[in-house]
């Protein structure tokens, strides 16, 4: 789930930071790939918030689906009907493999570890998150480098801690 974020500085310096993380992300892991006995591959999903009920899930997808083949007015009742109901935000996933052993790993999740300080995929909405301003440079860019290092040790953890 997406941090939780209460101000609009947090907001813009996450937007500087999300796309770069991502791209740093995705590269160190294929690094990390490219000398594991584990094989990756992505996967796109839908994050849907926890009290959706499948019910509603089935709702929205099918809506979403006939979205797709609709006449531009049966798509206009179809957005009408989708403006009431919850809908998912894209996720981004890792499928990690080897033998029988699989991993699913969420990339959204790493991104937020890489840009928040106090980022939890366990608890998002413990608190309000805090960017890590030290991916920053006195100018008020993106520190490459530095979030280049952050990022390579993040995923030598998860890669290290899968299992034996």
């Amino acid at each position: 789930m997406p941090p939780k974020i209460n101000n609009s500085v947090t907001w813009q310096q996450a937007e500087m930071l999300m796309q770069p993380a991502f791209i740093r992300v995705v590269d160190n892991i294929r690094k990390q790939l490219d000398v594991s006995s584990w094989t990756g591959t992505y996967h796109d999903v839908l994050i849907w918030p926890a009290s959706i009920t499948d019910e509603t899930k089935a709702i929205v997808t099918n809506l979403l689906q006939e979205m797709e083949t609709a006449t531009p007015e049966q798509a206009d009742d179809i957005r009408k009907t989708l403006s009431g109901l919850p809908m998912p935000h894209p996720g981004y996933h890792l499928r990690l493999q080897r033998q029988e052993q699989q991993v699913t790993i969420d990339l959204w999740d790493l991104c937020y570890q890489v840009c928040f300080l106090n980022y939890s995929p366990e608890a998002p909405d413990a608190e309000a998150s805090m960017i890590d301003t030290s991916l920053f440079d006195e100018m008020g860019e993106v520190d490459w480098q530095h979030l280049e290092v952050k990022t390579k040790e993040l995923v030598e953890q998860v890669f290290a801690s899968l299992p034996t």
